[in-house]
């Protein structure tokens, strides 16, 4: 998915914005980790889901596969406190690649640790190094929190008019 050389390959560990917080890509032995803070993330929305081991192959199909850039935070004396889960997108409007931040969490235990804005800027480090349009995120109305960090991090609110259309398939995690 993301396009990098070896050598990007093999660094895949970044220091990031918060003291001693590094930035990590997810392979297939961190599945079980991410898949952990994946359900974190789930509950946080209030995600029903049915088969409880539906996030964690839901991530090693997105991993195994390339479809996805799956990012892991460990801070300092925490842990593995963080993910962010990124999917390429195409943008007619303007004739090129953009990268949607799909998902991005950080558990309770590493908040306040600098995991969140990490993961955000190794993000958008990538997003440029892979020459991408942009990145887009969407976020609930009521977190105000995320949205502070977005908007410090240089993300602009669009007055686009979102719309979805259920079609009953996959509503309920592992359905």
């Amino acid at each position: 998915m993301t396009g990098q050389t070896e050598q990007q390959q093999a660094d895949r560990s970044t220091p990031q914005a918060g003291p001693g917080v590094v930035v990590r890509v997810a392979g297939a032995a961190d599945v079980g980790t991410a898949a952990a803070l994946f359900r974190g993330y789930l509950d946080f929305y209030e995600v029903e889901v049915q088969d409880p081991d539906a996030p964690r192959a839901f991530l090693a199909e997105r991993i195994a596969k390339d479809e996805s850039l799956v990012l892991l935070a460990d801070a300092p004396g925490c842990g593995t406190v963080g993910f962010a889960q990124v999917y390429r997108a195409f943008s007619s409007l303007t004739l090129t690649t953009a990268w949607i931040l799909n998902d991005l969490y950080v558990a309770p235990s590493g908040r306040r640790t600098g995991a969140g804005r990490a993961l955000l800027r190794e993000v958008l480090r990538r997003a440029r190094e892979a020459g991408v349009s942009g990145v887009q995120l969407e976020t609930a109305y009521d977190n105000t929190v995320a949205q502070g960090l977005y908007e410090a991090e240089g993300f602009v609110r669009e007055e686009f008019h979102v719309y979805f259309h259920d079609l009953g398939a996959g509503t309920s995690a592992g359905a």
